[in-house]
Order: structure tokens, then C-alpha cells, then sequence
């Protein structure tokens, strides 16, 4: 038996020549590969740049861009002119401190309320009319910070200015005919007038509004 021959064959098959089988892959399959990939490759290419040339000359991409700025000039937001016209009239109405007379009532338990209340006002520049307790119809009746109340014209002028001294009051109107007497009402939730230079502040953005934003349409 001849050592090339396979163990347990039995000398039945038996390995002759000097030539073996090679364990490689053929050539031609690595060859065919790479000209399907390279085909591939190519076309996808030729067909990119075909894309390409046809937007150059079909002018799409002015196309999308006219189409973007039509969308954009449909709706513009800019001032109104009604709006800061009427923001102007508000602020030209609007009184100083010193032309509106404060009457100052007390409608909680705490004593000498009124009065240090008053006195606080009057430093920052308000006239102060009557200063006592509130009346029956208000007196341990309001738990917020306070009410505002003035004729039905002083919403417009002296109870906004009134408002900046004393955050979270309440703006009511009545019958009265002196828009710039108003009526200071403090609640059982007063803790004190809003800072003097927090009010100073709130006073010139009252005076010097912003104009609104509206929107407008343009035709392109």
C-alpha cells in the first residue's frame, strides 16, 4: 500500500501522478465581479449627472426658490398703523400721577392700613383725597390685594396708572362722573404698594406701548 492512499480505503483508490488539484477560485469569477460592480458604479453616475443637467436647464431649483418665496410673502407680520396709532392716543389720555386724586379705604382688620398706604402714595407723586375705612359693602369683603374703582372713562387713563403701584388689583368701574378721582380698596391680601422702582419702570413702558404686530398679506 502505497502511503498516499487513504486509511481504510484498502488499497482499493489509490493517488497517482505528480499533479494535485489546486484549492483556489478561478479567475474569471473575480474578473466578472469587479465589471458588474464597475457597471453598477457607472451608471448610477451617468444617471446623477443626467438629473443634474436637466435641473441646470429646466431651471428647477428657481423653481423650489420662487415657490419658497411666494409661500413667505403670502403672510407678512408687520406693525399696524391702526395699532400704534391707537397705542399713541392711549398714552397722549393718559394722566400723570399727580392729576389723579386717590381715595384710600381699609376694608381689612388691620388698623392704620389707610393711612401708611396714603402716605405711601402721596411720596410718589398722587394727590390723596378721603382716607378711612371702607364701606359696609366692601369692608372684610375683598381677599384679594385690593380694587381699583373709578368712573367708566377711567379705565382708560387714571386706574391703569393707579395699577402700577399695586399688583393684582382688581380694575372695577361705577357710576361717577370724575374719571380722575379713583378709589384704592385694600384686601385682606395687601402686603404692601409694588416697589417704587418696579412702579417707576411699569409707568414709562405704560406710557411708551409697543405698537401691535398684525399680519399682512402681499401679493407677489
Amino acid at each position: 500500500m502505497s502511503m498516499l492512499t487513504p486509511p481504510g480505503m484498502g488499497g482499493q483508490y489509490r493517488i497517482t501522478g505528480d499533479k494535485y488539484p489546486r484549492m483556489r477560485r478561478p479567475r474569471g469569477r473575480r474578473r466578472l465581479a469587479f465589471l458588474v460592480v464597475a457597471s453598477v458604479t457607472a451608471l448610477g453616475l451617468i444617471g446623477w449627472g443626467t438629473l443634474q443637467l436637466i435641473d441646470v436647464f429646466t431651471g428647477g431649483g428657481d423653481t423650489a426658490t420662487a415657490a419658497g418665496a411666494k409661500a413667505d410673502c403670502g403672510s407678512k407680520v408687520t406693525p399696524s398703523a391702526k395699532a400704534s396709532a391707537a397705542s399713541a392716543r392711549l398714552a397722549a389720555a393718559l394722566p400723570k400721577p399727580g392729576q389723579i386724586t386717590v381715595n384710600v379705604f381699609n376694608a381689612t382688620p388691620r388698623s392704620g392700613l389707610a393711612k401708611e398706604t396714603a402716605d405711601e402714595l402721596k411720596k410718589r407723586g398722587f394727590k390723596i383725597g378721603d382716607v378711612g375705612n371702607a364701606t359696609a359693602a366692601y369692608d372684610k369683603k375683598v381677599p384679594g390685594a385690593g380694587i381699583l374703582l373709578g368712573a367708566k372713562g377711567a379705565d382708560q387713563a387714571a386706574l391703569p396708572v393707579l395699577n402700577t403701584q399695586l399688583s393684582g388689583a382688581e380694575l372695577k368701574t361705577d357710576g361717577r362722573a370724575k374719571a380722575t378721582t379713583v378709589d384704592l380698596i385694600i384686601g385682606t391680601g395687601f402686603k404692601a404698594l409694588t416697589k417704587k422702582e418696579d412702579a417707576d419702570q411699569a409707568l414709562t413702558v405704560l406710557a411708551q406701548p409697543k405698537p401691535a404686530p398684525s399680519t399682512s398679506k402681499k401679493s407677489c
